[in-house]
């Protein structure tokens, strides 16, 4: 009997961008067989978009809705004013087994895996006529990375995690349907075994300006991310997970710390590096006169200039939910300008941000001020105005990353007076306006705010990471190797910050591995800001217990005038050892008697 598949092609799903309209742009009209779908070219590319359809929408961190997670407001990066955002039970660690978001990106991201094994299996067999050989084997290809990418985002969300690479019918016996979890490292050397089988027949930028698809540096890039998590302190050698083992006593996380695991993740980065940049990837610049102006602008529109130059892999046609999450409310300005402002920065990672001299706050020779305000003219402005002491001459990111209050906002709209965003309590994006749509911190998330807010490209790796992961690989393999400096260099630079070790001897270099470890660790922090970075990295360091607990502060929401800038606590929050791994879902242990929980659920 014919195999039916109902519903699996779903135009609404394309995340494929508006070059190449004539992909998988309309839905079949009726219930299709095996044999129908790989006999046309048509339906052969929608079940292809099918497979693409799981892959996360990081512009939508409001909801776990487009398969996305709570990474941002997750972390020690943010918080949500709304409590609906699942970040705030992360935060509390008040999430549960049974909890819908903890199913949802499970049995999504199966979904995938199981389409993309299927397509597999089936598309040497499709009509020759219809699908040739070579678009066969870049097919084939593009499912094969698709299932390792999806895998990836399994085990850094759960840890180890079953390997399930064949379709079973549905009257398979009981024996072949429970499966135990593979061991970490299992995972780890299916997914680089599968991406490295998938780059030989993949093209080097896509096919037709098909901007999404996948393409041989997305796949290396995959590798450098997977090897990087396998080299981390949470899976190599983490005594802190030695019961998490199968009923059968197999352990799931290898229990050795193994250097050469960081030596494997640097040969993959440099490996890219040799293969990519700069012909094909290259750090984005956008030039300007004004040396601090060119590295607010290149560090600013390299989020939101779609398909530039340093973008490996994105998401394209993502619904932009975060934009109304990062504009303030600005009540009495026009629509064009108004927002919820609901995603507010937390003081600590304010705090982050160097100086314009490339210092810590904290640094002697900074010149951080703690209180009062002077006249200054922010990047984004337009004037000089009265600023808090604690924002003026900070970097760059700085002001491409937080709106801080009594700023000029980034699009004007149609206003005809100048549009500010106070955030003090009878301010136009203050309290008094509102008790949901309105900061919890005294700050918001500005960073890959767009002048219009329609669904875009939403960047998720790109070249910046790939050279901060090759600097920290090699630091815990081979420190003092002159690469280290030269990678974190060149993204100081494009920042427009000091060099360490710069000729003027302001900066000195980072003495040892243990001090090079916290330049990197504190550049990738401001560096990958609010890109959903941080959430993993403080996981797989395994210092989230430190950095994610305890007390977060902001500004006096309640206050107008100067009491606004006192340093307020926002919240209290918690972090258990449990929470550095996602729980499985209960109905999957419920399910499979074979299935065990991660530690502490």
């Amino acid at each position: 009997m014919k195999t039916k598949i109902l519903a699996i092609l779903v135009a609404g799903s394309l995340l494929i961008s508006s070059g190449c309209s004539n992909f998988l742009d309309q839905v079949p009209d009726d219930v299709l067989t095996v044999d129908d779908i790989f006999q046309s070219k048509t339906y052969v590319d929608k079940y292809l978009a099918q497979i693409y359809a799981n892959i996360p929408n990081e512009l939508s961190q409001r909801q776990s809705e487009q398969f996305s997670g709570p990474w941002t407001a997750g972390s020690d990066e943010a918080k949500y004013t709304w409590d609906f955002n699942y970040a705030n039970n992360l935060n509390k660690s008040t999430w549960a087994t049974t909890d819908g978001t903890v199913s949802n990106l499970w049995n999504n991201f199966y979904k995938s895996i199981r389409n993309a094994t299927d397509f597999i299996d089936k598309i040497d067999g499709a009509n020759e006529a219809e699908v040739n050989a070579a678009m066969k084997s870049r097919y084939k290809a593009e499912a094969r990375a698709l299932r390792a990418m999806y895998y990836f985002w399994l085990v850094r969300i759960y840890g180890p995690v079953p390997l399930v690479n064949t379709v079973l019918p549905v009257d398979a016996p009981l024996d072949e349907v429970l499966l135990p979890r593979s061991s970490f490292d299992e995972c780890i050397n299916f997914i680089v075994t599968e991406l490295d089988q998938a780059y030989v027949d993949l093209p080097i930028k896509p096919v037709s300006d098909q901007y999404g698809r996948i393409t041989q540096g997305m796949v290396k890039a995959f590798k450098v991310e997977a090897l990087m998590l396998s080299a981390s302190p949470l899976f190599n050698g983490n005594t802190d997970m030695a019961g998490l083992a199968n009923k059968d006593g197999k352990q799931l996380i290898n229990q050795t710390y193994d250097v050469n695991r960081w030596k494997s993740a640097a040969d993959a980065a440099k490996e890219f590096l040799d293969l990519f940049v700069p012909n094909t990837y290259d750090l984005y610049v956008q030039t300007d006169p004004d040396p601090f102006m060119q590295a607010y602008l290149s560090t600013k529109n390299v989020m939101s200039t779609e398909w530039n130059k340093e973008w490996i892999f994105a998401r394209p046609k993502s619904m932009n939910r975060s934009q109304y999450d990062k504009t303030p409310k600005h009540v009495g300005y026009t629509s064009d300008v108004q927002g919820a402002g609901a995603l507010g920065v937390t003081q600590k990672m304010v705090d982050a941000y160097f100086m314009k001299n490339g210092r810590s706050i904290g640094d002697q020779g900074s010149d951080y001020q703690l209180t009062g305000s002077s006249d200054f003219k922010a990047p984004f402005d337009v004037k000089a105005r009265s600023t808090y002491n604690q924002w003026i001459n900070r970097e760059p990111r700085f002001y491409v990353g937080v709106t801080y209050n009594r700023s000029y906002w980034l699009n004007q709209g149609s206003n005809t007076s100048e549009v500010i965003t106070v955030m003090e309590l009878s301010g136009n994006s203050g309290r008094k306006q509102s008790t949901s749509d309105v900061s919890p911190t005294g700050y918001i998330v500005r960073k890959n705010v767009v002048a219009n807010s329609n669904d875009r490209g939403g960047v998720q790796l790109r070249l910046g990471q790939i050279y901060l992961d090759y600097a920290e690989a090699l630091n815990e393999y081979a420190p003092g190797n002159a690469d280290i400096l030269k990678y974190l260099n060149l993204i100081r630079q494009r920042a427009g910050i000091p060099l360490y070790g710069s000729a003027d001897g302001q900066i000195p270099v980072p003495d040892g591995q243990a001090a090079m470890r916290t330049a990197i660790r504190k550049e990738r922090q401001i560096e990958l800001a609010f890109e959903n970075a941080r959430y993993f990295d403080c996981r797989r360091w395994k210092t989230a217990a430190n950095e994610f607990s305890g007390e977060i502060y902001g500004m006096n929401m309640f206050a107008d005038g100067n009491a606004f800038y006192e340093k307020t606590l926002i919240e209290t929050r918690v972090f258990r050892q449990r929470d550095y791994l996602w729980p499985i879902p209960n109905d999957e242990i419920l399910k499979d008697e074979l299935m065990v929980q991660n530690p502490g659920w």
